[in-house]
């Protein structure tokens, strides 16, 4: 990845840290996807939980699926 934006040379204890930092942010997005997908009732993990758990995350992505479009109502 940093190779992709521009960087030459890394030292190698920042391979470490960038890799425990990525397993944590992981960490917390999946764990809102499966909070999702249990709500849901459902076994696989859809690109709308992605997109919910990474809005929750305050890291919104834009121009892959519109949010707004799924409403959930309450059962009565």
């Amino acid at each position: 990845m940093a190779r992709r934006g521009g960087v030459r040379r890394i030292s190698a204890p920042v391979y470490d840290e960038v890799r425990a930092a990525l397993k944590t942010y992981l960490t917390k997005i999946l764990k809102d996807c499966v909070c999702y997908l249990e709500h849901a009732r459902r076994k696989t993990i859809t690109t709308v939980d992605v997109v919910f758990a990474l809005k929750q995350n305050g890291r919104p992505i834009y121009g892959f699926d519109n949010p707004n479009k799924y409403v959930f109502r309450r059962r009565e």
